[in-house]
Formats: C-alpha cells, sequence, structure tokens
C-alpha cells in the first residue's frame, strides 16, 4: 500500500449531488479495494487561472489516501471518463508523511509591520 493524493476540479455548473456522487464513488473504490481514505478536504469553487470548456471557475476537492497501484490506476480511468471531472492529478505521496494541516494564522496585532527586536542574549562569564 502507498499514500496518495488526488485533487479533483469539478465541473462547477454540476449540482451538489454529482459532485459529492464522484468524491463517494472515489471512497467506495479506494475502500472496496482495501485502501483508506486519511483526508477529503473540499476546497469549495475557485476562479481558474484560465478557461477549460469555456469556464472559469471550479470546484476543487482533495483526497489524500491510501491504496495499491492497481487501484489508483482504476481510479484514474475512472475519472478520465467522468463528465463532472475536468481535471484530475495523482501524486504519490513521498515517504507517507504525515497528513498536512492547515496552519492557524496568526492574529493581527495592532502594531501592524511593527516588531519589537529579539532581546540579545546574554554572555555567560
Amino acid at each position: 500500500m502507498n499514500d496518495y493524493e488526488i485533487l479533483l476540479l469539478l465541473d462547477p455548473e454540476a449540482d451538489e449531488a454529482a459532485q459529492n456522487g464522484v468524491v463517494g464513488r472515489m471512497r467506495e473504490t479506494i475502500e472496496h479495494a482495501g485502501g483508506t481514505v486519511a483526508r477529503h478536504d473540499p476546497w469549495g469553487r475557485r476562479r481558474l487561472a484560465y478557461e477549460i470548456d469555456h469556464k472559469t471557475d471550479g470546484t476543487y476537492h482533495l483526497l489524500t489516501f491510501q491504496c495499491a497501484p492497481d487501484t489508483l490506476a482504476e481510479l484514474e480511468r475512472v475519472l478520465k471518463i467522468d463528465d463532472v471531472v475536468m481535471r484530475h492529478m495523482a501524486t504519490r505521496r513521498k515517504g507517507g508523511g504525515p497528513v498536512p494541516t492547515l496552519a492557524p494564522e496568526p492574529p493581527a496585532s495592532d502594531d501592524a509591520g511593527q516588531t519589537e527586536p529579539a532581546p540579545a542574549p546574554e554572555e555567560e562569564e
């Protein structure tokens, strides 16, 4: 079993049920083959850098999972023929490291742009 990520770019004009159906079928395929889905991050609708099929927006989903290589080949085969999927990219996670989490942004301070210098380290005698 290997660790993978798939970034899906789905048609924003497709209804939510169709989009969830694509993700659901991926989960079923992975779990039926003995793999596990570690994380599903729906990124939502975002503007594309360039038009794809005369569409300027897309709905993104990131799936992190573990499966066998032949299961990944089957997933990619199915994604290529699904009309709701505009693009997809599967990558193998190097070393199967921890699943990344989003770090919270630091709170904005009242002294925007001003920082205090760090205190000089004291020398031991």
